[in-house]
């Protein structure tokens, strides 16, 4: 065979041999033909960063353009669709679509009837792109992205770089030619890589035997714009005499004469391996650990090669920024055991375990996995609909049934549809309620999602922190969320700078429709949704989820998490037995052995008696990982033994605390772990004196909220915390006035010194934040059940000495918590009326606004404006009431005064606060379409500051400029509502 009979279209004539099949060629009368069909890539807007433009409906191609033969092997790889997906910005869609999503264009006349055959056996979720047959030539394409193989991970890191690509405004067509069935769609692919800027090659063990792979690198090479990819390979090893005489365990399977394969001469063979060897700028090499690495620097070559220096800027500051961000705690390095729950959480998160992990995967494989299984959305496609009622129809074997998701207003869950045909149908009832308990199903396997429950302290984040840092190269970013119910939200949000996308309040206009609260706080969510959504992988963690359903609006939490079953993946770590209705995967304790190492730490010659004492601490604790990690760094900072700690421990008092609610269960189940804590104290007493900075900033960490605090703002509020020993502390008093501005450097050092005490016996967890740590759930629950009086003052008032700042804006939160009382928990602080102005002007107002305006969260911003009123207007009812004061009763020609008459200007303070306040609540019910309570608002505030300031005063004109904004929009809506 020459290479002068390629049927290959090529604007330099580029001599090299393009095969049809391995043994044969295309005819000259199909070859005249494909030359004859002219392609017009109509070249859309660039991407931008939100981004690719949806592709539009396909109308008025030949039907001959299209040609397909779906095979059997095709139809197991449905979700590759989206890679064989070409950007919108080429204007062509799914290169190979017969091969990978056996879908057709609806707008293809003479294959409708074909297509609703082929709709009947495979899914189709496919929106093609505009072709037009105008042009006799190709548009420029960026990026031509060449595979060979089926395998997920192959696909999966194709597709990530493919979009990775797209998504900084580079256009790419991808293509596995060895799937094409259709000398047509070979035409496309050919002219698809003849006006491509650079081609991208990725190479496995099995591509020197594809001819289409060898026909790619002799044409990319004598182009000079070939980018060579080499997947689980390194250059060093593409040699061909070690390919060909199988040298070494690389090619003992997949070497040989794979020439023979490639159908051509092997001179030709051998030249486009060679020139692998001869591509010295372009050095990448895919494995299993450097993946992000690897797409982020072919994206920055890509760009900066094409001149987009831009783009190569743009991602340096995002790997900059992600490094120190990325994870909220550095690495434990004393990890242990667990190697049974990682291999299953990636297992369930990829369907497949690769490298050291396949030695622990032995006992997985015994776990029957539901084949056949889908995972829709209740609105699917009407072929979606059709397959299900086949299914149905012919009746399924059990285990076989699909899962759908069921969507309603008020629940969202996960079930099977026979199972609930049948479960609705008959419905045994027992005094107005279900007998039995709805099923859990089973755990989904390669969907993307896994759930890790257990109690607290067994070392669930450990797990997940464990698991993201060994599979950080397979996404392009670790996102951590705390699951705490009340601050989940906004940390969902917070994942805005990270994707790069506005969740801010749209801007406001009179004209354009106004949307609701409501509606603006789900589009903020769905921004952050879709990004997640997108081909790009993503590990979402969710840590520590307190409730499925959403502390301020009471909605699912899985309106905030993307579709399960695409790119990007979701683990949930919970103390809840289930949760969204997936049975979760539930941490067990760890073995004896690993347990005695933990506590063991770097001692290992303890007698059998100390070995003993030990083994009796390991039950004693609860077998908590929390437990065993104290015991360690006791035994490693103290010269003591474990026989004498266990005595130490058995003998410390406990005081008496009040154990409510479903978070204290574990504490009130295990005194033995209190006392632990207590023994801690009594350590860091016995080295600091009695009161000990360390053991105060434990005592204030309960009222934080659950994120990293930070050192300087903890010990600020330990220092608040009142003392019992009053001399001590007014001769500290004493020292701090003689060392005057001395101080400082001191106060500094202590913080220092207590919180890196803290650190070294577990108490708390260093941050990745420098300045910051974090301390257990258990731990900051025992130190509010511990009932020391005025830490929670301590607490408010160390936040709201710093002012409004967005380092800390969930502590912000925790303290407006405990002042306004939201919800029906009781206000647990009270200031005094200049304390509490300080707050509603510098902390309450600025919070709002940025809470609202900045992520879009509305009902938690005016629902902190509407409690600062009621507590402005409670201080004021206060001020007005008459006091009764023994000078008055003494001096009785005096009428009775009250404190807005002794203290007049701090009353119309007060008043000019609330009328503000007022204000503000006023503006932002117009932007949410409450015109009748902004009305009453707004003239409430105009009535304060009239009394006080006066008709003509420049705040009240401006509260009257409001008002009549108000009456007109207010007027508008009741004009097109009336009948």
């Amino acid at each position: 065979m020459s290479s002068s009979s390629s049927a290959f279209f090529s604007a330099n004539q580029s001599p090299f041999f393009s095969p049809r099949s391995p043994t044969c060629q295309l005819s000259e009368s199909m070859r005249s033909e494909a030359q004859s069909d002219s392609i017009h890539f109509s070249v859309g807007p660039t991407s931008s960063s939100s981004g690719i433009p949806e592709p539009q409906p396909l109308a008025n191609v030949k039907s001959t353009l299209l040609d397909m033969s779906a095979t059997p092997a095709a139809s197991n790889l449905v979700d590759f669709q989206k890679l064989d997906r070409i950007s919108s910005s080429i204007g062509i869609s799914n290169s190979t679509m017969s091969t990978y999503s056996n879908t057709l264009y609806n707008g293809c006349s003479g294959y409708r009837e074909k297509q609703s055959k082929y709709s009947k056996n495979h899914r189709t979720s496919y929106t093609p792109a505009s072709i037009s047959l105008s042009s006799n030539r190709l548009r420029s394409c960026d990026v031509f992205i060449a595979l060979y193989g089926r395998k997920p991970l192959l696909l999966r890191f194709a597709n990530w770089l493919r979009a990775e690509l797209e998504v900084q405004g580079m256009s790419c067509f991808v293509s596995d030619r060895a799937r094409c069935r259709s000398s047509r769609k070979h035409v496309i692919v050919e002219r698809a890589m003849d006006v491509s800027s650079f081609g991208i090659v990725i190479l496995t063990r099995k591509s020197f035997k594809n001819p289409y792979t060898i026909e790619e690198l002799r044409f990319f090479s004598g182009k000079k714009n070939l980018v060579p990819i080499f997947f689980d390979l390194s250059s060093g090893d593409c040699l061909v005499r070690d390919i060909i005489e199988k040298r070494g365990e690389l090619w003992e399977k997949h070497g040989g004469e794979l020439w023979v394969l490639y159908g051509g001469l092997e001179k030709e063979w051998k030249e486009a391996v060679h020139g692998l060897s001869r591509v010295n700028e372009w050095k990448l090499e895919a494995y299993d650990g450097n993946w992000r690495d690897c797409i982020l620097r072919a994206v920055t070559l890509l760009a900066t090669k094409l001149g987009r220096r831009s783009v190569a800027e743009r991602l340096t500051k995002w790997r900059e920024k992600v490094e120190k961000e990325e994870f909220p705690f550095p690495r434990n390095d004393n990890f242990i055991g667990r190697k049974k729950e990682l291999s299953e959480l990636e297992f369930i998160l990829f369907g497949d375990v690769t490298g050291d992990s396949e030695r622990d995967y032995f006992d997985l494989k015994a776990r029957p996995r539901r084949k056949n299984l889908t995972i829709g959305w209740g609105k699917g496609s009407a072929t979606e609909e059709r397959q299900r009622e086949r299914k149905l129809e012919n009746g399924n074997k059990k285990g076989k049934e699909p899962v759908i998701w069921k969507e309603s207003e008020k629940d969202i869950e996960m079930q099977s549809t026979e199972f609930s045909q049948s479960y609705n149908q008959t419905k045994p009832k027992h005094g107005g309620r279900y007998t039995r308990r709805k099923k859990a199903v089973k755990i989904q396997y390669g969907k993307g999602i896994a759930c890790v429950s257990g109690e607290s302290g067994i070392g669930k984040t450990e797990l997940l922190l464990e698991f993201a840092y060994r599979y950080h190269q397979r996404y392009k970013m670790i996102l951590w969320v705390g699951g705490e119910s009340r601050y989940m939200r906004q940390n969902y949000l917070n994942l805005w700078s990270f994707l790069e996308v506005d969740v801010g309040v749209e801007s406001f206009s009179e004209k354009s429709r106004i949307k609701g609260f409501e509606e603006q706080e789900e589009a903020a969510i769905s921004r952050v949704r879709k990004e997640l959504m997108r081909n790009i992988p993503f590990l979402v963690v969710i840590d520590n989820l307190e409730s499925e359903k959403d502390w301020w609006d009471h909605k699912p939490v899985m309106d905030l998490l993307p579709r399960f079953g695409g790119e990007t993946h979701i683990i949930i770590s919970t103390r809840l037995p289930r949760v969204m209705n997936l049975e979760p995967l539930k941490l067990s304790y760890l073995s004896g052995i690993e347990a005695m190492s933990l506590m063991q730490g770097i001692i290992k010659d303890y007698p059998v008696v100390e070995i003993d004492a030990l083994r009796v601490i390991e039950d004693k604790v609860g077998r908590l990982t929390l437990g065993f990690a104290i015991v360690s760094a006791i035994l490693a900072e103290l010269p003591i033994t474990p026989s004498r700690l266990l005595d130490t421990i058995n003998r410390m008092p406990l005081k008496d605390m009040s154990w409510r609610g479903r978070e204290a269960h574990s504490l009130k189940k295990n005194t033995f772990l209190s006392q632990l804590f207590e023994v801690c104290f009594s350590i860091f007493d016995h080295a600091d004196g009695p009161g000990s900075l360390s053991t105060r900033m434990v005592q204030a960490c309960g009222w934080f909220a659950p994120s990293a605090i930070p050192v300087s703002l903890l010990a600020l509020a330990a220092h608040r915390i009142p003392e019992k020993h009053r001399g001590t502390r007014l001769w500290r008093k004493l020292l701090q006035s003689l060392t005057c501005g001395f101080a400082s450097p001191y106060t500094k050092r202590s913080e220092i010194e207590a919180s890196s005490m803290l650190l070294r016996f577990n108490i708390a967890r260093a941050s990745t934040k420098q300045g910051y740590i974090q301390f257990n759930q258990l731990i900051k629950l025992y130190s509010r059940k511990r009932g020391i009086t005025g830490v929670a003052q301590a607490m408010v008032q160390a936040v709201i000495s710093r002012g409004p700042t967005s380092q800390y804006t969930e502590h912000i939160w925790a303290a407006c918590f405990l002042l306004f009382g939201f919800g029906h928990d009781p206000v647990a602080v009270e200031l005094k009326v200049s304390e509490l102005l300080y707050v509603v002007k510098e902390v309450v107002l600025p919070l709002a606004i940025r809470t609202f305006f900045t992520f879009s969260r509305c009902t938690a911003a005016l629902e902190l404006l509407r409690l600062c009123t009621n507590a402005l207007e409670a201080a004021d009812q206060a001020f007005v009431t008459p006091v009764d004061k023994w000078l008055d009763k003494s001096l009785c020609w005096r009428p009775i005064q009250t404190n807005a008459q002794l203290n007049p200007c701090l009353w119309q303070e007060l008043a000019l606060c609330r009328a503000t306040v007022l204000e503000t609540r006023s503006k932002l019910m117009l932007r949410g379409g409450q015109f009748d309570i902004g009305d009453d608002l707004i003239r409430k505030a105009i009535f304060v500051r009239t009394s006080i300031y006066g008709e003509d005063h420049p705040e009240t004109m401006s509260a009257r400029d409001t008002l009549s904004k108000v009456t007109r929009l207010l007027a508008n809506v009741q004009l097109h509502t009336s009948p």
